[in-house]
């Protein structure tokens, strides 16, 4: 279900077919096939599944953004989580007894961040977009239900505002009064900062940086991800704009944050700065160099890596270094997986949480608190 695509088993082979519900009766087309698995498209839909519904968009079909608008929300709440607890299973060893629940903050609507493409029409002028499912075909939109209201609007008014010549893609983000953030700057909309409120920090940052997506799930995830823990020092890798940091520097007395891309790092310095955290310093530097400074027995360490999860590098150092406590907040289960497999030799999963920050998709954030074994 990472991803979104259905799985269906034949002569022991899997074959795993896009836009497809638990229950389907499908005509299916074999499209790829490999020593293990397959790739299917749907044909035709003999008899739909139980959960199947009319997508609510109209452009689901063609659109790559979303995976499972046509399953039931609460269906698809079921499914990632049993996904999940198989996927943990399966790599990590872990034998959770039935799905874990999944915290939510509404299917719709939620989404502060996205990229756009432009493309020209017929007769030359500018439209806006996605791009289909693994293409680079343009996909010409004037709605999406996932975005948050302040930037499902500029789909209609932005590509009125373009000049003759326009980027091919653009990044839109929206801060909680919903003013937004255009990067690059275009049609009269500038690459501006952003506010959102979160707990009790102001976290300033703009569309050229990375920050979680969905609005009303912020709270919740800074709340699992920081707790009730308390210490002398912790260390936020992967910090991006502070939103983990500037909680942690509520409950430790010095907090060290670890961010590569440099626009983010200014933005953390700003909301260390911003919110009177004076114990709280940011380094810009690339994890990967950084780790080797992590001194032995940290209090903590909280880390929010990308996609691919932690790297060999990173890892191994991180385990040498055995801190006693371990957040992990992952976006992929899969590598969150990988790498536990590595840590839970050494370390007891104190709790595991899932949110769904990306409704519609196949893709689950997890939350993982570890402690070292004596």
């Amino acid at each position: 279900m990472d991803g979104g695509d259905g799985l269906l088993r034949h002569e022991g082979l899997s074959v795993f077919v896009p836009r497809s519900a638990p229950g389907d009766v499908l005509r299916i087309q074999i499209i790829e096939q490999k020593k293990n698995f397959a790739r299917g498209v749907i044909l035709e839909i003999l008899e739909p599944g139980p959960s199947r519904r009319n997508p609510p968009c109209a452009y689901f079909q063609d659109c790559g953004g979303c995976d499972l608008q046509h399953i039931e929300d609460e269906a698809q709440l079921i499914l990632k989580a049993e996904a999940a607890r198989e996927t943990l299973s399966r790599i990590a060893g872990l034998e959770l007894k039935d799905p874990l629940p999944v915290t939510t903050g509404g299917f719709w609507g939620y989404r502060l961040r996205t990229k756009v493409h432009f493309r020209p029409d017929a007769e030359g002028l500018p439209t806006i977009g996605f791009l289909a499912r693994n293409s680079d075909q343009h996909v010409p939109v004037d709605a999406c239900p996932i975005l948050a209201p302040s930037l499902e609007g500029l789909l209609t008014t932005l590509p009125e505002k373009l000049a003759s010549t326009y980027p091919q893609e653009a990044t839109l983000a929206t801060g909680g009064d919903g003013r937004v953030s255009v990067s690059p700057a275009i049609g009269g909309l500038p690459t501006a900062p952003i506010v959102h409120q979160v707990l009790q920090d102001r976290i300033t940052f703009d569309s050229r940086c990375f920050f979680q997506p969905h609005r009303n799930l912020l709270v919740n995830l800074v709340e699992l991800a920081v707790g009730d823990f308390e210490g002398n020092t912790a260390y936020d890798l992967y910090c991006g704009v502070g939103l983990f940091a500037l909680a942690l520097a509520r409950k430790y007395k010095r907090v060290i944050g670890v961010e590569s891309d440099r626009v983010a790092t200014s933005f953390a310095q700003q909301n260390a700065k911003a919110n009177q955290h004076k114990n709280l310093t940011i380094n810009s530097s690339r994890v990967e160099s950084w780790i080797r400074r992590l001194p032995h027995s940290a209090d903590r360490v909280l880390l929010d890596p990308p996609r691919t999860g932690m790297s060999s590098a990173v890892r191994t150092t991180l385990l040498s270094k055995r801190p006693d406590r371990i957040t992990y907040v992952s976006c992929h289960v899969a590598t969150l997986a990988r790498d536990l497999a590595h840590f839970l030799p050494a370390y007891d999963l104190e709790s595991l949480h899932h949110l769904d920050l990306f409704p519609q998709t196949g893709h689950l954030e997890t939350v993982a608190q570890l402690i070292a074994r004596p």
